[in-house]
């Protein structure tokens, strides 16, 4: 009975968050430097708007609510993965330094070859990839202890020390950058969201259609991983083989993320919270829910930062910092 009545609860706040994302979705597509009306909004949905209609609406928003979307909820899903994985409720791509691996690599890319050649989007996620990918190895192996795996407060100290080493360098680097090369980078590196097109969405939805399912069949594998890592043995789990792949992911999805969208940090930690602690710590449940406010989280922090200041607008990664720091200080007296 009281399984019963948890799985009906879970259903309600599952739809109550997806019919959420509709509604911040609609604020977001009807607000902005030029408002639509809900008559003119349902009238350009329906394809029988005006061009001044279907140029805001198809060519200008929806695209960059796209990105919100899909990153955020990139984002959140790669959060749940490594606090899973690492037991550390503090684990997060953007606090353990691999959105600064990402941005590093962005900058050698920015550095050497135009942002306007027509490539760029596409090879922008695998150079944030590989400087994402390398940052997670170079944490996982300074964190781990031979016999004991890794240890959680270790993993967030390194990871801490190294996102701090890695900003110094993209500062530095970036003097170098010529005025055009310096002013898309440093709206990259404030989280600003910058993919506007719908090559945008393009180049990241790859990513996130093939990744998610894979995480979410993988639930079974990270709810025994979030146990004892010697429980986690006992139940047959090839621990390690599973921890590196399962870390790779996290880290394809943060990258390939922050490629597109900027250096947004907090959603990965505040999206799995959030949602553990409405439906508990059962993967098969709150990996679809972190996904959902994940992406409510970006979207709504873009919206925002739209209409706060108009038409140029606050990044959307500063308000997310905004409201994750303060979140991040009392998780840290909490845990």
């Amino acid at each position: 009975m009281i399984q019963v009545e948890k799985q009906k609860r879970n259903r309600i706040i599952m739809i109550s968050s997806f019919v959420c994302l509709i509604l911040v979705f609609v604020i977001s597509v009807a607000t902005g430097y030029v408002s639509l009306t809900p008559s003119q909004l349902g009238r350009t949905i329906i394809g029988q708007g005006t061009d001044r209609e279907n140029l805001i609406l198809f060519g200008f928003r929806l695209p960059r609510i796209m990105i919100a979307v899909l990153a955020g909820a990139g984002l959140a899903v790669s959060g749940a993965i490594l606090q899973s994985i690492t037991r550390n409720p503090l684990s997060e791509p953007g606090i353990l330094g691999i959105n600064a691996g990402s941005g590093l690599m962005v900058v050698f890319y920015v550095m050497f070859f135009s942002a306007e050649s027509s490539n760029f989007i596409y090879i922008l996620p695998f150079m944030a990839l590989i400087g994402g990918v390398l940052t997670a190895l170079v944490i996982y192996f300074m964190a781990f202890k031979k016999g004991e795996g890794i240890d959680p407060s270790t993993l967030v100290l390194i990871g801490v020390g190294m996102a701090a080493a890695l900003y110094g360098a993209i500062l530095t680097l970036s003097i170098r950058l010529e005025r055009q090369q310096y002013d898309f980078f440093a709206n990259w590196l404030a989280g600003r969201i910058w993919g506007d097109d719908w090559i945008f969405v393009l180049a990241l939805l790859p990513w996130i259609v093939l990744l998610l399912p894979y995480v979410f069949i993988k639930s079974n594998v990270l709810n025994t991983l979030s146990l004892n890592e010697h429980i986690s043995i006992g139940l047959g789990v090839r621990v390690e083989k599973e921890r590196v792949v399962l870390i790779f992911i996290s880290v394809a999805l943060a990258s390939a993320s922050v490629s597109v969208s900027g250096g947004i940090a907090f959603v990965g930690l505040m999206a799995p919270h959030i949602a553990r602690g409405l439906v508990g710590p059962r993967h098969q449940t709150f990996l679809p829910i972190a996904a959902l406010i994940g992406a409510i989280l970006l979207l709504a922090a873009d919206t925002v930062g739209r209409v706060i200041l108009d038409p140029s607008g606050i990044p959307a990664g500063i308000i997310v910092t905004v409201i994750g720091a303060p979140y991040f200080m009392y998780l840290m007296v909490k845990k």
